[in-house]
Parts: structure tokens; C-alpha cells; sequence
């Protein structure tokens, strides 16, 4: 299983690295402005739409039409060889996000990865794995489908048992729970929970196939955020290699 770290951002917190062996996960959202690393080239990173981002904001009457050609844009001039739809069906609908879909197919000459949301229903899903190679599930907890999904994580089986049955691969976005990994057997998943040093002063460490979690001490926090996150990120990328080896 490849774990996709998410959220990195090169040399924005003083520290860089070598990433070239290390599977990343960024979002188009933060790469619109033009600014990015040479890591969006690499074998092993795959692209987020940032579609989540967009309307998460204040973005009322946001140009989809216009994002999407950009996003099109981007995949082609970095060759992109692995990218997410925009799963935006609670916004523009179904209906849309499928000609979208499309346009990107058309545009790029590749085939996105298709997310289903449970909105489309689970004939929906054997559709998308008959019609394409890699298909992805949203399970993160900033969804509200994805928080009943994580109060009971074995109802994704069903969905990798006929992923695979179809001969094709399945992504969990958001999905890195120690605990459940190694029976549902996802082909790859992403995280940006090893982020949470700067936001909470949370402490990780990588030991015997297990994440674990320190919290800081009551009442105090993290004072340098860029050493923590840099401590956890590391800690992470053994579980990475941890995962891609064993899970």
C-alpha cells in the first residue's frame, strides 16, 4: 500500500529535502498562483484538484468553468500522470462534475481519478470500476460522510473488495488509521495528519508498525512548529515505507 503524504510544502518552513523517493500528494489549490516545487514533476506525487479548498471558502459564484480549464492546464505542463477529479457534486452536481470530468479526459488524454461520495450510490461505484483504472473513496473527517465512514471503517471493504475484483486500484483520501489498514487493504491512501505538530504541538513516532500520538503537556505548546512538523514528516515517511512493505 503507498501512504501519500499531503500538505508539504518545500522550503516554505526553512527546512528542504531530498524528495524524489518520497510519495506526496499536493493540491492544485495551493499551485493555481504559480508557485510550486519541483516535487509536482515526480513519479511518485499525485494531484489533488482542490476543489475541497475552493468551496470550503467564501467562494459565491466561484468560476468552475474557468478552474477547471486551469487545473487541465496545469496537469499538462507539469505531465501529471496521476490527478483527482473534482468531486464536487454537493456543489455543481453530478451531472457536472461528470463533464468535467470529461473535459479532463478529453483536455489532458488521461483518465482522472473518479472519487465517489455516497450521494451517487453503490451501482455508481461499478460503473466507475468498470470505466477506470484507479478510483478513490472520500473518507476524510473534514466530510460529514466521511465521519460516519470512520465510525464504522469495515463498511469499506465492500467497496476495495470490488475494486479489486475488477482488476483496477482504490485511494482512501484522508484514511490512515493504524488499526483498520491492514484488513481493508486499500492500494494507496494520503494524510496530512503528520501537520498536526504545528496546529495542536502534537508529537509522532513511528515504532513497530504503529503511529503513535504524544500530546504536550496541559496548558503549554509547541514553540517551534517548524521542527516539530519536520520531526513528525520523518517519522511519517517510515511509516510510509512501513506501509508500502507490509500493509
Amino acid at each position: 500500500m503507498i501512504l501519500y503524504l499531503a500538505g508539504y510544502k518545500p522550503c516554505a518552513r526553512r527546512w528542504c529535502m531530498d524528495t524524489s523517493d518520497i510519495y506526496l500528494l499536493s493540491s492544485f489549490w495551493e499551485h493555481k498562483s504559480g508557485r510550486y516545487g519541483s516535487y509536482v514533476l515526480q513519479e511518485k506525487h499525485i494531484l489533488d484538484s482542490g476543489a475541497f479548498s475552493a468551496f470550503s471558502g467564501n467562494n459565491n459564484g466561484f468560476d468552475w468553468d474557468s478552474y477547471v480549464r486551469k487545473y487541465a492546464d496545469f496537469i499538462l505542463k507539469n505531465n501529471i500522470q496521476k490527478f483527482f477529479e473534482l468531486d464536487i457534486d454537493v456543489v455543481v452536481g453530478l451531472r457536472k462534475v461528470e463533464y468535467y470530468r470529461r473535459y479532463l479526459e478529453d483536455k489532458t488524454g488521461r483518465k482522472p481519478i473518479p472519487v465517489w461520495h455516497a450521494s451517487r450510490k453503490r451501482d455508481y461505484f461499478l460503473r466507475m470500476c468498470e470505466e477506470y483504472p484507479y478510483v478513490a473513496i472520500g473518507t476524510t473527517s473534514a466530510m460529514e460522510e466521511g465521519r460516519r465512514i470512520r465510525q464504522n471503517p469495515m463498511i469499506l471493504k465492500w467497496f476495495i473488495d470490488q475494486a479489486h475484483s475488477a482488476g483496477i486500484r482504490i485511494h482512501g483520501l484522508g484514511f490512515t488509521s493504524s488499526k483498520y489498514l491492514p484488513y481493508l487493504k486499500f492500494d494507496s491512501v494520503d494524510s496530512t495528519t503528520w501537520l498536526s505538530g504545528a496546529r495542536y504541538g502534537q508529537i509522532y513516532k513511528f515504532d513497530n508498525g504503529q503511529m503513535q500520538c504524544y500530546d504536550p503537556p496541559k496548558g503549554m505548546r509547541a514553540r517551534h512548529h517548524d521542527l516539530v512538523n519536520r520531526h513528525n514528516f520523518n517519522e511519517w515517511i517510515k511509516f510510509q515505507k512501513y506501509a508500502e512493505e507490509f500493509l
